[in-house]
């Protein structure tokens, strides 16, 4: 008899399944998703799904039982193991697989965890799973409309092929000295790996997976999360230092004296590189980039595109546009120029030690070429999950009434003549988001003094920024 399972709300998200891990979210929801998502790729026409999970002390557990359910259905698995997530989705290329499935918490706090998913581009649907889709898993389990039959499962090992890849595109010859700071996370073993093919020196910070992060959270947008790789780049006179998060899909660096370089600023200078190549084409950035990375885009003669935030909302963009670059300020940044358009935090690293490398100029060469505009960082406050939404929905109509400037393509981004302000709701977190940037501080802080007042006047408690 077939049994239905009834998913938490609030796991599913817009580009995932993602909960806390013992509250909402359990080996039987891993289970119900394992057959949900089977019998999506079956009745997509396909078979073949690999999986691969992160570091966390849950992930193999979770893992297990998704396996049990994709096998029930009568799919084909192939278990790649631990590893960064950009590993399983080149395994799903490699392999030549129909679909691809992560177990990843990503940069969520130690207690939580989730499912990336993928469809391969030969089957209807092809790209990430998100939105309606990740709802229509949610149906199939509820109904419990499971596809029936006898699975297969095999374990395979896809690293030295991942590295292989990696290193393909990279020719460089210059003996650069970079840290590399992996958090704990999941890429631990294949940065080991990967830096013993590299020329030059290479200082590896926290390369034991370990999901309970226990020297610092790794989200690399977080400022206080890149300073033990700051000290690192000064102590070694490094020519620069990049970070990752909990399952390397998102990028962190800084130059060689220091300085942070935002997720828009590395997408300003790899688009730099990458126009040459591609002269005219669309390079994609999500609502929060600056202005700055906009009009550099323009000025290299490059087309600028404001897109929604969320790496599969960016990815399904880069398709529609044949984008060759793209990229977000929370560091998923990607690349469909000479790699697979999907976000791969340390093939981002090998691409900024090639450009480095060949150009002649140093990252904060790089970096003093942009424009230096007074901004915040992406500055990110606990709002309850039931609540984030519609207080900037709230916000939204109080706008609309006042005639302010404003593009509400991704939550709320506000022009005026000292520059802009945004405000959305994060897809998978219980947060909102706010950044502002000006010509200057004076600006800056009218600008902020804005956004304060708008999240005072629908009762929420504005943060210290």
């Amino acid at each position: 008899m077939t049994v239905s399972h009834q998913f938490d709300s609030v796991i599913i998200r817009e580009y995932d399944v993602r909960g806390t891990v013992g509250k909402n979210l359990h080996p039987e929801d891993a289970l119900a998703l394992g057959k949900a998502f089977g019998t999506m790729v079956l009745r997509a026409g396909g078979k073949r799904i690999m999986v691969g999970f992160d570091g966390r002390t849950h992930s193999p557990g979770l893992e297990s039982a998704l396996v049990e359910g994709l096998v029930s259905t009568g799919a084909q698995v192939e278990r790649i193991g631990l590893g960064p997530t950009p590993m399983l989705y080149f395994s799903t290329y490699h392999a030549s697989a129909d679909a691809g499935i992560m177990v990843t918490g990503s940069h969520n706090a130690p207690d939580q965890n989730g499912f990336k998913m993928l469809l391969a581009k030969h089957l209807p649907g092809g790209g990430p799973v998100y939105g309606d889709a990740i709802k229509g898993l949610a149906v199939i389990a509820a109904k419990g409309d499971f596809a029936i039959g006898a699975g297969s499962v095999h374990q395979i090992d896809v690293r030295e092929a991942y590295l292989e890849r990696l290193l393909k595109d990279f020719h460089g010859t210059k003996p650069l000295k970079v840290v590399w700071d992996n958090g704990n996370g999941a890429a631990g073993e294949i940065l080991e790996r990967l830096v013993k093919k590299l020329p030059g020196e290479h200082i590896l910070l926290y390369a034991d997976i370990d999901g309970r992060f226990p020297n610092h959270h790794p989200d690399p947008t977080v400022p206080a999360n890149l300073v033990d790789l700051q000290e690192a780049v000064a102590k070694h006179g490094a020519d620069f230092g990049v970070a990752f998060d909990g399952d390397a899909d998102r990028i962190g660096a800084v130059d060689g004296q220091g300085r942070i370089l935002a997720g828009d600023q590395l997408v300003a200078v790899y688009a730099t590189e990458v126009l040459k190549e591609h002269p005219g084409a669309t390079i994609i950035a999500d609502v929060k980039a600056s202005q700055v990375l906009f009009n550099h885009i323009k000025a290299c003669g490059g087309k600028p595109l404001m897109w929604k935030t969320g790496h599969s909302l960016i990815k399904v963009k880069m398709a529609e546009t044949k984008a060759p670059l793209a990229g977000e300020m929370s560091g998923h940044i990607f690349f469909a120029d000479k790699w697979y358009g999907f976000d791969d935090a340390i093939y981002c690293a090998i691409r900024l030690m090639a450009l480095v490398d060949s150009s002649g100029k140093s990252l904060a060469e790089w970096r003093d070429t942009l424009p230096q505009m007074v901004n915040t960082p992406e500055v990110r406050f606990d709002v309850d999950e039931a609540r984030k939404f519609k207080a900037v929905d709230e916000i939204k109509a109080r706008l609309l009434d006042s005639k302010a400037v404003l593009d509400d393509m991704d939550g709320v981004r506000v022009s005026t003549a000292d520059g802009w302000w945004l405000l959305r709701a994060s897809n998978t977190q219980a947060v909102l988001v706010a950044r502002a940037e000006a010509r200057d501080e004076s600006g800056l802080a009218r600008l902020k003094a804005l956004l304060v007042d708008q999240l005072k006047a629908v009762g929420i408690n504005p943060p210290a920024f």
